[in-house]
């Protein structure tokens, strides 16, 4: 059974940082795309990066040149760094991966940014 699992959430103040995780587990033969999502109380889930195998990224507007998505593929393990973190970016962050020609999703991180 492939399990994702997110870490790395918590509560910063507006400008702080956060590095998420999203660790990928169970019987793999292969990884393809990895993407992070984020849902806000009341709003629509997001698309916030997304990642390919061979590591070519793209982002939502709202986080271009703050956030970097990042995979390691020896681990079977994707990040996201959050810099220049504003109180929009509240939410729970939540990783997507295809394994296996299967879609997965993990359980949630909440990102809490507030002075």
């Amino acid at each position: 059974q492939v399990q994702l699992v997110e870490s790395g959430g918590g509560l910063v103040q507006p400008g702080g940082s956060l590095r998420l995780s999203c660790a990928v587990s169970g019987t793999i033969n292969s990884i393809r795309t990895m993407n992070w999502y984020r849902q806000a109380p009341g709003k629509q889930r997001e698309l916030v990066a997304i990642i390919s195998s061979d590591s070519n990224a793209n982002y939502a507007d709202s986080v271009k040149g703050r956030f970097t998505i990042s995979r390691d593929n020896a681990k079977n393990t994707m990040y996201l760094q959050m810099n220049s973190l504003k109180p929009e970016d509240t939410a729970v962050y939540l990783c997507y991966a295809i394994v296996n020609s299967r879609s997965y999703w993990g359980q949630g991180t909440q990102v809490t940014v507030s002075s």
